[in-house]
C-alpha cells in the first residue's frame, strides 16, 4: 500500500489540533489530523469563553469548524488513532489502529488530557450537567447558586478565592484529610467557608442535577452544582514513546511549541495547565506558525544548496 506523504501530520482534533490545520491549510501545507472523535469536553452541553461560540455544544463546533477547514483541499482528516511512530525529523512514519500508513515531515501532537475514572459514588451522574472542573466555563449558569467545591490542600486557598467571584454561598469537601495547615483553615473560616474532611460516601442527584453531597459521618450538605478537581492522564503515551520530554503528564514545549525532538511540536492541554478550549485553539495556531516557518526556512535552505 502506498504511504500518504503529508507535511504535517497533527494527532488530536480538539481546538489546538483543529486552529493549528487551519493555519497550515492556508499557509498550502499538506496536513493530515489523525483524531478517534473521542473528546474530553464530549461530556458537557455545551462550551463557553470563545467568541463567537460562546455556549456552542462541542460537537457542533469540530462540525463547524472542519466544515471551515474543507475549504484549503490540502487538508485530510483521519477518523483513526495513532498507535506508533517511528522515524525522524523530515521522515516520520504513524501507523494507525486501522493499517493506515502515513508519512510526515513534521508531528503536532494535540492529544489533549483523560479523565480518570471518577471514584466518588455518583460524581459521574453529574459532571457535565451540574458538576465542572472550571469556573472560567460555567460558573456563570451557577452564579449565587450553593454549590460545594470538591478539593484539597493548598490548592483550596488559589480556588476559593477564585469561586467567589461567582457565589460566596460555597462549602469545601476534602475527601479525607485536608492537608490544610492551621492558618490555611483559619483563613477559610474568617471567610465563613464551611470545610468538611470526612469521606464522601455519595453525591444525590436527579437527572443529572446535583442536590445534595452526603458524607460519611452523616452530614449532608444541600447544594446546587459542584467545582472538582478532575484527576487527568495524558491523551496519548506516544511522545514518550518518542522521546518527548514530559512532567507530570504535561508535555515540556518551548514558547513555539516545540520538544526537545527535532521536528515534533505539541499544543493544547497536552502541553499546557490551562485547560481552555480558547487557550488551546490560539496555542495551536501559534504552534502552526512555527512549524510553517521551519518548513519554509528548510526548503529554502535546499534551494541554496541545490544551487
Amino acid at each position: 500500500m502506498e504511504k500518504q506523504q503529508v507535511d504535517v501530520a497533527i494527532i488530536g482534533g480538539g481546538p489546538a489540533g483543529l486552529n493549528a490545520a487551519l493555519v497550515l491549510g492556508r499557509a498550502r501545507k499538506r496536513v493530515v489530523v489523525i483524531d478517534e472523535g473521542r473528546p474530553r469536553n464530549a461530556v458537557t452541553g455545551e462550551a463557553h469563553g470563545f467568541l463567537t461560540r460562546d455556549g456552542i455544544r462541542p460537537g457542533d463546533f469540530r462540525r463547524i469548524a472542519k466544515e471551515e477547514i474543507s475549504a484549503y483541499p490540502n487538508v485530510s482528516f483521519v477518523a483513526d488513532t495513532a498507535v506508533s511512530i517511528a522515524g525522524a525529523d523530515g521522515q516520520f512514519q504513524i501507523a494507525t489502529a486501522e493499517g493506515l500508513t502515513l508519512e510526515s515531515k513534521k508531528l503536532l501532537f494535540a492529544v489533549g488530557m483523560k479523565d480518570r475514572p471518577l471514584d466518588i459514588p455518583g460524581l459521574a451522574e453529574v459532571y457535565g450537567k451540574s458538576a465542572f472542573v472550571c469556573p472560567y466555563c460555567d460558573g456563570w449558569e451557577l452564579r449565587d447558586e450553593s454549590l460545594v467545591v470538591i478539593n484539597k490542600g493548598a490548592e483550596l486557598l488559589h480556588a476559593a478565592p477564585i469561586i467567589s467571584g461567582w457565589t460566596n454561598r460555597f462549602s469545601i469537601c476534602t475527601n479525607g484529610p485536608d492537608e490544610l495547615t492551621d492558618d490555611q483553615r483559619e483563613e477559610l473560616k474568617q471567610h465563613q467557608v464551611s470545610l468538611y474532611d470526612s469521606p464522601i460516601k455519595s453525591i444525590d442527584s436527579n437527572d443529572g442535577i446535583v442536590h445534595q453531597v452526603v458524607l460519611e459521618d452523616g452530614t449532608t450538605i444541600p447544594c446546587r452544582g459542584i467545582f472538582f478537581k478532575p484527576e487527568l492522564v495524558p491523551g496519548s503515551n506516544l511522545p514518550q514513546s518518542i522521546g518527548c520530554d514530559v512532567t507530570e503528564g504535561m508535555i515540556i514545549v518551548d514558547d513555539f511549541g516545540k520538544t526537545n525532538v527535532s521536528g515534533v511540536y505539541s499544543a493544547g492541554d497536552a502541553a499546557s495547565r490551562v485547560y481552555q478550549a480558547i487557550i488551546a485553539a490560539s496555542k495551536g495556531a501559534q504552534t502552526a506558525a512555527a512549524i510553517n516557518n521551519e518548513l519554509n526556512m528548510e526548503a529554502w535552505k535546499h534551494v541554496q544548496v541545490s544551487q
